[in-house]
Order: structure tokens, then sequence, then C-alpha cells
């Protein structure tokens, strides 16, 4: 066949370069290694490490015994002259009780318009007979004798004492001085309605009293309705709610005549409305200090 020569020529040509290639390649890598100068060997490097125990601290430098040769004493200083200064706030003197005299007994013409007033109860007629039981009790001194005592007392019509019941009291001293003084007073006007008096009075043995003349200005007016609780109930009965009745309107004219008959009202009893007021709200200056 006329390719199988070459073929033979071309398969021998490309071994023969290949085998070329590799030889060149082979001489230029041995040349590089013979070229290349021998490194020095590898020295091993060793590193010591020496750890040092800590230095003691220093102590402290022992203080020097060392005598001292003492200079000659010198003089102290003279002292100061202070002056006394005294206090200015005194001892506190022991105070004295609070003491109140007992008020003046009604005069005759006192009770002459206590037996005629009728309006309130016999407002002066009532007035007039503790002011009489207090007068004669005497001074009243801060103390353990001090005190208040109630009574309820019942008086005839032509003026006697028919009964007399201690409803309560806080100092015996006072109700045994108000006893006595009931049991050795005068035989008092009739009664300004010509019926028994009963009423209850209290008689205050205390020197921060302040009992005065009552005012009557407003005697004319009728009695506030007495309060009852609307919501008050038993548990048994029916619920009903309780209206509580408006006060009642007194006719013109017998206003008109009823206030021609007041007194005039005087700045005492001003002055002791004010001051009962005060007290019954804790604002009197009597409750300073006690």
């Amino acid at each position: 066949m006329p390719y199988a020569g070459v073929r033979s020529v071309v398969g021998l040509t490309t071994s023969l370069a290949l085998h070329a290639v590799v030889f060149m390649l082979a001489s230029t890598h041995l040349g590089a290694l013979k070229d290349r100068p021998d490194l020095p060997p590898r020295e091993r490097t060793i590193t010591l490490l020496v750890l040092q125990p800590p230095e003691p601290e220093k102590s402290a430098p022992e203080p020097d015994h060392t005598t001292v040769v003492a200079d000659a004493p010198a003089f102290p200083p003279a002292p100061i002259p202070v002056p006394e200064v005294g206090s200015p706030v005194g001892p506190a003197a022991p105070s004295e009780p609070a003491s109140m005299a007992a008020p003046p007994a009604p005069t005759a013409e006192e009770w002459a318009f206590a037996s005629t007033y009728k309006l309130k109860n016999s407002k002066g007629y009532r007035y007039a007979w503790g002011q009489q039981v207090r007068s004669m009790m005497g001074t009243v001194v801060e103390g353990p004798d001090q005190g208040m005592v109630r009574f309820r007392v019942e008086i005839a019509p032509d003026g006697s004492l028919a009964r007399l019941d201690t409803l309560w009291s806080t100092s015996a001293a006072a109700e045994r001085l108000a006893r006595q003084a009931v049991g050795s007073m005068p035989r008092w006007p009739p009664t300004p309605t010509g019926r028994p008096l009963i009423f209850e009075k209290t008689i205050s043995f205390s020197p921060f009293a302040s009992d005065g003349p009552p005012l009557y200005k407003d005697d004319c007016l009728p009695d506030p309705p007495v309060f009852t609780n609307p919501f008050a109930w038993d548990g048994k009965s029916a619920r009903v709610q309780v209206q509580a009745d408006p006060p009642e309107k007194p006719d013109p004219q017998t206003l008109e005549d009823c206030l021609k008959q007041l007194p005039r009202d005087s700045i005492e009893a001003e002055s002791a409305r004010d001051q009962r007021l005060m007290d019954q709200w804790g604002w009197g200056s009597s409750k300073l200090g006690r």
C-alpha cells in the first residue's frame, strides 16, 4: 500500500521529536541542580527561661534610739481669761395652777325677769338657777377637784325643789359642792308657767368654763325637727324611707307679738355663745396648753 511507508516515517519522526524534548528538559533541570550552592546546615536555637524569686520587701528603718537631750522646760502660756456669761434663759419658775372665782349670784332684777319668761321651757329661769348654784360653790383651782356634774331638776310651781337626780359626774368634789349649794339655797320665785319645771342642767366647776348668759333672739322661732335616720331598718319589717318633716312656719302675727317680749341680748351673751362654739369645735383659746 502506498501509505504504509508514510505512516512509519511520521511515527518515527514524532517519536524522535518527543525524545529530544524530554532530553532537553532533563538536561536543563540537572544543570540547575548542579549550579545551586549547598546551603549550610540549619542550627537549632534553644531558649532558656530562668525565673528568679521576688526580692524581699525592705523593712522600715528602725527608729533612732539616740538619746535626745531636752531643752530646759518652758513655762506654759498664761490661760486666757474667759468672762462668765449668764444664761439668757433663767430657770423656769413653777407655773401656778389656773383658777377662777365664783360668778356673782343673779340679782333681784334678773330673778324677776326669769320668773316671767316662758319661752323655751323658761330659759331665763333655768339659767338663773344654774348661776345661783355655781355662785355658792366658791373658787375653783385647776387640779383633781375640777370637773362637771349634770343634774335632772324638778321644781314645783311654788319654786321649791321637788327632785334632784345626778345623771353623770366627772368630779366627786364638784358634785358634793353643787348639792351643798342646792340644799342651802333660799326659796326660788314661782315658775313662769305655774306648772312644774323639769329640765337638765350641767354645772361646770372648772377654771376654763365658758358659761355665760344665753341668747334670746331666736326663741320665737320653732324648734328644728328632731333628726331621724331615713335609712334605719330593723331587718324585719318592710323598708320604708322616712321623710323628714319640714320645719313649721310661724304665724306672722304670733311671731311679731313674740318678738316684742324678747329682751335685748348683751355683749356677754354673744361672747359666751361664740366661746362655746369655739370650744365645741376645738378652736377655743382655753384649750391651748392643756
